[in-house]
């Protein structure tokens, strides 16, 4: 029998099996074999699979992460978008309220994105459970491009609803498809990471959010140079310079959707399917399992999970019926090999016993037990507080540039003006702490850990947002410098931290077969966040004139991130550990 270039020479058969020769008598002998060229052909085997890894592995990296560049884009660009507005839809309007679009509809449109990324996180994480994960990432990036376009044409009608309306109705739409990026990708890179840059990986696709932020105001200033002698003759030009802005979010999502299209699943989520296949497969019922005895000589046992029959003596088993299902330790077929079995050299005898085939957890099941319980709790309520603070600021920052002193007069002065003024200095804010932010983590997420990194910036940003709230006032009045220092470093610190480790943990800390369904529900706890914190919290801003309630909703903010503090310590670390050591599941 000839098996990877060795030819084994046998005995003469023996008679019985007391008569059989021991194994050592069995050997083999090496023909026109070069030992050294078989070492280098499997080192170089070696090499072509790790090559092919790093490749899958930058790749998911570079899909994903144009994704949340897109994502990011679209979510942001809703504070240029509706500065913009003001200006075609209330210009004629008298007093304070000239150029500037009424918060209802105002609050209408920042919130559109965020409810249908809620929606998103919870119905297409668990789709991707269950179908797949880059089949449902594709859809979500498709539904994503048709409705940014729907969205930039967006219209009133003669009688019924007005613009904001279609834009909100479109953009709740563009969320769902981008609320499906978040559990899709991070499992998506989760899966395809080593455990050394598992975390790596899902921080630098996470923080491309940044350079989305940072293009929707480079975008909207270079649109706006273009129409700057246009827009100082009419100002309703500025119809154009909207839609043009908000379409541009399709073009990233379409450059990526080819890949998105032919990337496949990966092998850790197939290997969960085919489990899960073998589970649903298999009634509750006894069923038969094939067990082979073996004489001294030859060793063997059963894998309960497969319903196979596993070598483990190293040699080869042969059947007179069925030889395909016995080599190398296939699966046996419905009867069609039993009774005696030459190992070898060694008699063996195939025999049926009974068995219940091992049934996989539901998710009722799994996190019905108090310690999985607290884990999701845990990322959930993490990612709900600090997407308060985070969504409460980065969805007003021209209030934020308002108070410094950066963004104009916005009933009086020149609209290319004003409106670059502002994109300028939502550029300056991002630059300053929101990239960087990003970018320390990426760097030191695996040698710090998830756990010090979150627990940090949950207490910077409690101690920061304190000071910055409680004196407000003081600052302001004292420096502008001092102001945008201590806001710089909130915005750092938000990412060198818990905004940043809410995105990866749940990525990390659950089962493969509930991964993107857990994740999807820890994302939309952050999204609910800031829903509260836009139709909540920042409808009171203005109360007791403009802005003036600004100052005791930062120090609101200071409270959620000091719960977000504690609830941390309900997640396990994951720096350095494979999932089933994470979960303690069996792989």
């Amino acid at each position: 029998m000839k098996v990877s270039g060795f030819t084994f020479t046998k005995k003469k058969p023996c008679a019985d099996v007391s008569g059989c020769p021991n194994a050592e008598d069995i050997k083999p002998t090496i023909q026109d074999i070069d030992l050294e060229l078989l070492q280098r052909q499997q080192e170089l085997d070696g090499i072509n699979d790790e090559t092919r890894s790093n490749w899958e592995m930058i790749r998911s990296f570079l899909v994903c992460g144009a994704a949340f560049f897109a994502d990011a884009y679209l979510m942001f660009s809703s504070n240029i978008i509706i500065m913009i507005m003001g200006y075609v839809y209330y210009h004629d309007a008298e007093g304070a309220a000239k150029n500037i679009v009424p918060n209802k509809w105002s609050t209408l449109v920042k919130i559109a994105v965020q409810v249908g990324c809620l929606l998103g996180q919870l119905i297409l994480g668990r789709l991707g459970d269950k179908f797949g994960r880059t089949g449902v990432f594709a859809m979500g990036a498709i539904l994503v491009i048709i409705s940014t376009v729907g969205a930039s044409f967006s219209s009133s009608t003669v009688r019924g609803f007005n613009v904001f309306i279609f834009l909100f109705i479109w953009l709740v739409f563009v969320g769902i498809g981008v609320g499906g990026d978040y559990p899709l990708a991070a499992t998506i890179t989760s899966e395809y990471a080593n455990v050394k840059s598992r975390g790596k990986m899902m921080a630098a696709v996470f923080a491309c959010q940044g350079f989305g932020n940072l293009g929707a105001s480079i975008v909207a200033i270079v649109v706006l140079a273009c129409f700057k002698t246009a827009i100082r003759d009419d100002v309703y030009m500025l119809d154009y310079v909207w839609r043009i802005c908000l379409g541009f979010g399709a073009i990233p999502g379409g450059v990526a959707l080819y890949w998105r299209l032919t990337m496949p699943e990966s092998k850790s989520f197939q290997a969960e399917a085919n489990k899960r296949a073998v589970a649903e497969a298999l009634p509750e019922t006894e069923h038969e399992m094939l067990l082979i005895k073996t004489s001294d000589n030859g060793q063997a046992h059963q894998d309960d999970s497969c319903q196979q029959v596993i070598l483990t003596s190293g040699q080869f088993a042969e059947c007179s019926k069925t030889p395909s299902s016995i080599i190398n330790g296939g699966p046996f077929e419905n009867n069609e090999c039993s009774g005696p079995v030459n190992l070898g050299d060694t008699a063996a005898t195939i025999e049926r016993q009974p068995y219940r085939a091992a049934r996989l957890e539901t998710f009722d099941q799994y996190f019905g037990q108090w310690k999985n319980m607290k884990v999701l709790l845990g990322t959930s309520l993490a990612w709900f507080v600090v997407d308060v603070a985070f969504y409460g600021i980065n969805l007003n920052s021209s209030v934020v540039i308002s108070a410094i002193g950066f963004s104009g007069d916005v009933q009086n002065g020149d609209p290319y003006d004003v409106l670059s003024r502002n994109c300028l200095g939502n550029i300056i804010i991002n630059v300053l702490g929101s990239v960087p932010g990003y970018w320390i983590s990426v760097f030191t997420i695996e040698r710090l850990g998830r756990k010090w990194i979150q627990l940090m910036g949950f207490a910077v940003l409690t101690v920061l947002y304190v000071a910055i709230g409680f004196a407000y006032h003081k600052i302001l009045d004292a420096s502008n410098v001092a102001f945008i220092v201590l806001f710089t470093l909130a915005q750092l610190f938000q990412n060198f931290g818990p905004n940043v480790t809410c995105f990866v943990w749940p990525g990390e800390v659950f089962p493969t077969r509930f991964k993107a369904t857990a994740h999807g529900i820890s994302a939309a706890s952050g999204k609910l966040g800031a829903i509260v914190a836009q139709a909540g919290l920042m409808t009171l801003k203005d109360r007791g004139g403009p802005n003036e309630f600004i100052p005791h909703l930062i120090e609101i903010f200071a409270l959620f991130t000091l719960i977000g503090f504690f609830v941390t310590f309900w997640i396990p670390e994951t720096k350095g550990k494979t999932i089933e050591e994470i979960t303690g599941e069996a792989s």
